[in-house]
């Protein structure tokens, strides 16, 4: 993360929101300006005695709606993403997708970051789903990430921002507009989660 500029950093005690105790908690809230992004502001609370641990990255800039589309390939692994709450990622050609939902974050990670964030959904979603199909298509998927990770194939990475906040930084990506009906559904979507 070298080539990010922190701007100002602000870190406080407070009362861990999990376990309630005075003191051990620490929130740090950074503002970071990203290059080809802009500046964002990043957020964590942490606490010693439970081990609570939440980050959040929230857009201090506003952009135009945005898709952003980038091949997934073993040389753009390491590409930087940034990803708001706001925004959905989806990669079609394996059958995984991430709405924003009440409990949605914003992080900057890189495109190998996404797919480990995948894996561990899906992980999850096994032990939730125990019957034949589903723990059958669980495992189709994580060879296909596997795979994605190790360059055995490739495929697309897609992010739809209704607040363009998101961001896929490389010469590679693809930024294209989103369609009218399209844009309505994922905004129409994001305000009511978000009123819940």
């Amino acid at each position: 993360m070298g080539e990010e500029e922190t701007t100002e950093i602000n870190e406080m005690a407070i009362k861990c929101p999990v376990c309630a105790v005075e003191g051990f908690a620490t929130s740090i809230m950074k503002e970071i300006e990203i290059p080809h992004f802009g500046k964002v502001l990043e957020t964590t609370i942490q606490c010693k005695k439970c081990g609570f641990k939440h980050s959040d990255v929230i857009a201090l800039e506003h952009n135009d709606p945005a898709k952003y589309s980038l091949k997934i390939s073993e040389e753009t692994l390491s590409v930087r993403v940034v990803r708001s709450q706001s925004a959905t990622v989806t990669i079609p050609e394996i059958g995984v997708k991430v709405e924003p939902g009440p409990k949605s974050e914003g992080y900057v990670t890189n495109v190998e970051g996404i797919l480990t964030r995948f894996e561990g959904a899906v992980k999850k979603a096994m032990q939730l789903f125990q019957d034949e199909q589903s723990q059958t298509n669980a495992q189709n998927t994580l060879e296909a990430i596997e795979e994605l990770i190790n360059g055995e194939r490739t495929a697309t990475l897609i992010i739809d921002d209704p607040f363009g906040q998101s961001n896929i930084v490389s010469d590679d990506v693809v930024i294209s507009e989103i369609p009218e009906e399209e844009l309505q559904q994922l905004k129409t979507g994001f305000s009511h989660i978000e009123d819940k």
